[in-house]
């Protein structure tokens, strides 16, 4: 692995391919979820992760954050590289990778278990409780301090999608996340950053939809079966994925079978078959 900075954004080449793949992490996320995936590239192609703004080695750079921002990064990264034949982008970064492929054609356009817009919120709802409830876990450790690296693991060893799951693509992706002193150690993800992009996620959904019917690239969505908690409901549900392959005849829709929102990207079987579609391989 390789890393760069580019304006304060750290990227990573995962591989020396001349064909080049761009791919966006979720909302409390980092560079280290696409590891798995990167391994198993065949032969002639690279990975090239990014920390958004506000997570990861990306921590400091400031606001505005907001999807379009993460969008206008991704572009800048996929210049910075020379171009890219893919673009990828998993849960919130699924919805940042559609707002960038609106604006830049591309050979191939994968959604892993993101970039589909939601339903509109009830009137009156309150969009950060309508997140948190969605999010669950991964917005509460925001908040939380750790003693050591050891109890940060733990932490996500408890966590339901990783029952029976844990490996150590899990741990480098949850030991690279950390930041601060011993008895003082909190997720790299910056607070302010997640909630200006979780309400991006649920309030600007006509925006995210015109922006998936304008791609011209081929598109193809793989989608989690089981939810964030390993819940028997995905985070894009089979009549939401119905709605919006209807609306959008070139989207792909693609069920990746027995694995939760997290292990489409770290468990080693469906690490690798996202990596096959991401090459057509």
């Amino acid at each position: 692995m390789d890393i760069d900075s580019v304006k304060g954004l750290r990227i990573a080449r995962f591989g020396q391919g001349e064909k080049k793949i761009v791919a966006v992490h979720g909302i409390t996320a980092s560079l280290m979820a696409w590891g798995a995936v990167a391994r198993n590239l065949p032969a002639g192609w690279s990975l090239i992760a990014m920390d958004l703004r506000g997570r990861g080695h990306s921590r400091d750079l400031p606001g505005p954050y907001g999807l379009e921002r993460h969008a206008e990064d991704v572009l800048e990264i996929v210049e910075h590289v020379g171009g890219a034949e893919v673009l990828t982008g998993h849960s919130m970064g699924g919805y940042v990778a559609v707002l960038a492929a609106a604006r830049r054609p591309f050979e191939r356009v994968v959604l892993v278990d993101g970039g589909l817009p939601f339903p509109p919120l009830p009137p009156g709802t309150d969009v950060d409780a309508a997140m948190a409830a969605t999010l669950g876990p991964a917005i509460q450790r925001l908040e939380q301090t750790f003693d050591s690296p050891e109890s940060y693991v733990a932490f996500f060893q408890a966590h339901p999608a990783f029952a029976g799951a844990w490996n150590a693509d899990a741990e480098e992706y949850v030991r690279y996340d950390l930041v601060g002193e011993p008895g003082a150690l909190r997720s790299r993800a910056v607070p302010e950053a997640v909630r200006q992009d979780g309400r991006a996620l649920r309030l600007d959904g006509d925006r995210h939809g015109a922006a998936l019917a304008s791609i011209t690239s081929p598109l193809t969505l793989l989608r989690a079966p089981r939810g964030l908690l390993d819940q028997p409901v995905g985070m894009l549900p089979d009549e939401l994925a119905a709605f919006w392959t209807a609306k959008v005849p070139g989207l792909r829709d693609e069920v990746v079978a027995d694995c939760n929102h997290y292990t489409i990207l770290l468990d080693p079987r469906c690490a690798a078959l996202v990596a096959e579609r991401l090459t057509g391989s």
